[in-house]
């Protein structure tokens, strides 16, 4: 599957403001009732060192203040966001398969 510009926006902040160790992107949208080629739902897994010292929650706010910024006028229907130190992952970490779309309110 290729890179839309949304996902390689995401990416560029990223690796632009975290400098990961790791950082994997998948565009989920597929997995839900939108039109094909759609960047509306993304899972985000970052590793990186300027974690250190902050809660999850300080994290995750990181992530989604930078992209915010970077995506004023796009910004993703649903963004899921693994935030990590190199020492809690090793070299293989990969992230979970997200469960399929059950259509909203819980169908």
């Amino acid at each position: 599957m290729s890179t839309g510009p949304i996902q390689a926006k995401i990416e560029e902040c990223l690796n632009r403001e975290l400098t990961p160790n790791m950082l994997e992107i998948v565009n989920e949208s597929y997995m839900h009732g939108v039109p094909k080629n759609s960047e509306t739902h993304f899972k985000v897994l970052v590793v990186s060192e300027k974690f250190n010292g902050l809660s999850l929650i300080q994290r995750h706010r990181i992530v989604n203040n930078h992209l915010k910024e970077e995506l004023k006028t796009e910004f993703p229907h649903a963004l899921s966001i693994v935030a990590k130190i190199p020492t809690e992952v090793d070299g293989e970490y990969k992230l979970e398969p997200s469960p399929n779309c059950r259509g909203g309110f819980g169908k």
